[in-house]
């Protein structure tokens, strides 16, 4: 019979927790765009800035890169991974499969406590306004965190630990993209997508579930290819 063991790590805590830190905080830097596509991460720069070992960031930039939001290339260290609409729209497609995947096995092991999350879930959505600012229109971080919060609800019962890490990842790579599409006025009630979709998975039903929510994904990315066709913004491939 197979034995599985714990394996007692060789490495001091220190440096685990040093690598640990940097990659948190470097990561959470690119999806907020504060470190902006194709940018060159200095080892060095960061290692001063985060108060850490050259090392811990380097082990950091590592663990980003098979997370696609890191790229190592040969002789220039680590970039920023880049955007585009190409890469936008196959991330989107891989999101809309994943999603239909995720939220039929949901349905199918749905409860009271699921139902009681997607509602919580929505409730606290609708009490965040979308944009904050004037001058220079930014995404709500409150909103940010429980737009993501709402739709991992979604698909909290699907009942598989691989499968609710690979929805997060491709949430998480889509959201780099969101706060292009505020370069595009369009007519849309984002409130009310939200709520028919909530109505679909408290009727427990899959099929309209999944069609709502993937014509909502799809929304997104077609007001992001405007914005980006529209000013330039990123390329096409």
């Amino acid at each position: 019979m197979l034995q599985i063991i714990d394996i007692p790590a060789l490495e001091s805590e220190g440096p685990r927790s040093q690598a640990t830190l940097a990659y948190e905080v470097i990561r959470s830097d690119i999806l907020n765009g504060r470190h902006l596509p194709e940018r060159k991460l200095k080892i060095q720069e960061l290692a001063v800035e985060l108060d850490v070992s050259p090392g811990a960031v380097r082990e950091a930039l590592s663990r980003l890169v098979p997370e696609q939001l890191v790229v190592s290339r040969d002789q220039r260290g680590f970039v920023v991974a880049p955007l585009s609409i190409a890469d936008l729209i196959d991330l989107t497609d891989l999101r809309c499969e994943i999603e239909a995947v995720a939220l039929r096995r949901s349905v199918e092991r749905a409860d009271r406590d699921w139902e009681a999350n997607i509602l919580a879930a929505e409730h606290r959505l609708r009490g965040q306004v979308v944009v904050i600012g004037t001058d220079e229109p930014k995404l709500n971080p409150a909103w940010v965190q429980t737009h993501a919060a709402f739709h991992t609800a979604l698909v909290s019962a699907c009942g598989s630990r691989r499968l609710l890490a690979l929805h997060a990842q491709l949430y998480e790579q889509s959201e780099r993209y969101r706060g292009l599409s505020l370069h595009v006025e369009a007519p849309r009630n984002v409130s009310d997508e939200h709520s028919d979709i909530v109505k679909m998975a408290l009727a427990r039903d899959a099929e309209n579930l999944i069609r709502t929510t993937i014509e909502h994904l799809r929304k997104t990315t077609a007001l992001i290819v405007a914005a980006a066709s529209k000013e330039a913004i990123v390329p096409s491939a």
